[in-house]
């Protein structure tokens, strides 16, 4: 190996065993899986779908992704009794959740329908549609408070091809109110409803989102990449009884390799796998579906099923605790793995003290927060996950050190955030007892190891 990437590689290793790993959305594949995804079905192009491939050599190929198939039917509908596993197809060939959710869009919609989802600054993801310099304003009927109908600036192939309207979560509670998203549905009648984001700290009611959709004839889809795997686990709702389509990224709570899977009703399949192959891909990368399959046999057991329920535990000790902290937790707690905080009792801003608590090892993610007064560029919160933490083999006890090194990092970075973010950035790598914090954690990190 080349000595500069051998380099880099062991430097990346021991960051990520010295460092508390606190982003939600990040996790930490097995040496199996790892090993799945090195192995040599890299060497191999399969276009196509299993024993219809326009390669030949590919029995084994074949043979790899039926495996990891059917496994994704098992594990993801393992403690859903309503759901029957013949009525569902699934497609592990997209290359990200984004592939994933256009792979969706590709297959039943025409350019310029319809498309309801979530709002990008409360929570949403960038694959449902993101506009921004409006241009068509709200009015009261139109629940202005509430709803966001994009602007003339449109970030990614999905707002340009398709008309995206967004809820917003109440003003209020930042929760989701299904009254106002149910008039928003019937006023104007989208081709699709689009449940799932990045920083939503509460389950989803899936059964009422089905429900409004049907009031309009909507299809539904239900993207869960940042629950797959306590769906899989049992710690959370499953979305199988009442979603047309679920889509999940494989690299987060399912502790897989960097992948996406479509699952869908069997009246959706042909669309579907037309839609990635070959709609929008080319050859699948194999070697990334062996390390899913191995990732679907790992969470295919009780002991994943137990971090799947303890990944919940330790993120509600945290959020507990941090509100013992006087930290505004957004919706008061959280049902899943992610905390969001609003910083703004705390004078700093999510860029600032994402960065300070960098310096101290801790790695968190700055993150709007639900009617946030500042740029997506330094935002108003700061996100917390507890997926990594879990997979130390962390418990509750350890949630409340980790909130009382964050609560030490601010009690120093508060004193600071004056500064131009660069004078910011050094001040906080040269402060004595920032050092003495990153001990702490680096003593922590050493007592809990990444497996």
């Amino acid at each position: 190996m080349n000595l500069k990437i051998k380099d880099l590689i062991e430097k990346e290793q021991e960051r990520q065993q010295k460092t508390l790993g606190l982003i939600p959305s990040e996790n930490y594949a097995s040496l199996s899986v790892r090993k799945a995804v090195g192995s040599v079905f890299m060497n191999k192009y399969s276009e196509g779908y299993p024993h219809a491939r326009y390669y030949e050599g590919n029995e084994f190929t074949d043979e790899l992704e039926e495996t990891c198939r059917e496994m994704a039917l098992k594990v993801m509908l393992a403690n859903d009794i309503q759901t029957v596993k013949d009525n569902w197809h699934v497609n592990v060939q997209p290359l990200s959740g984004s592939i994933a959710n256009l792979g969706v869009y590709n297959a039943i919609l025409q350019p310029g329908n319809k498309i309801v989802s979530m709002f990008l600054p409360d929570g949403g993801h960038l694959s449902h549609g993101w506009s921004y310099n409006s241009n068509k304003k709200s009015s009261k009927e139109d629940l202005s408070e509430m709803v966001y109908y994009g602007g003339d600036r449109k970030v990614n192939a999905n707002s340009k091809l398709y008309e995206i309207i967004q809820y917003k979560t109440d003003p209020h509670t930042n929760l989701f109110n299904f009254e106002v998203i149910a008039e928003l549905v019937k006023k104007e009648r989208p081709k699709l409803l689009i449940t799932g984001g990045t920083a939503y700290p509460r389950d989803m009611d899936y059964k009422k989102m089905r429900e409004i959709a049907d009031s309009v004839g909507a299809m539904y889809l239900a993207d869960v990449a940042h629950e797959a795997g306590l769906i899989a686990g049992g710690a959370l709702k499953s979305p199988f009884a009442y979603a047309d389509f679920v889509t999940f990224t494989t690299h987060k709570t399912l502790r897989g390799p960097r992948g996406a899977i479509i699952m869908c009703k069997k009246e959706f399949a042909e669309q579907i796998d037309k839609s990635i192959f070959p709609g929008l891909q080319g050859g699948p990368f194999q070697h990334t579906i062996a390390g899913i399959a191995q990732c679907l046999f790992e969470a295919d057991t009780p002991e994943f099923k137990e971090y799947a329920h303890q990944v919940v535990l330790n993120a509600q000790a945290f959020a507990n605790h941090l509100i013992e902290k006087d930290f505004e937790v957004v919706t008061g707690g959280t049902d899943k793995h992610l905390i969001l905080v609003r910083l703004t009792n705390k004078n700093i801003t999510g860029k600032y003290f994402a960065r300070a608590l960098a310096h101290a090892g801790i790695i968190a993610n700055m993150n709007t927060v639900p009617y946030d007064k500042k740029s997506p560029a330094n935002p108003s919160g700061i996100r917390f996950g507890t997926p990594i933490l879990t997979t130390r083999a962390m418990h509750e006890e350890q949630m409340i050190l980790v909130v009382d090194l964050i609560e030490n990092v601010y009690q120093i970075a508060k004193n600071y955030t004056e500064l131009p973010f660069e004078a910011f950035d050094a001040q906080m790598k040269d402060v004595f007892e920032m050092k003495e914090i990153k001990r702490s954690v680096e003593a922590l990190c050493e007592e809990f190891p990444l497996p």
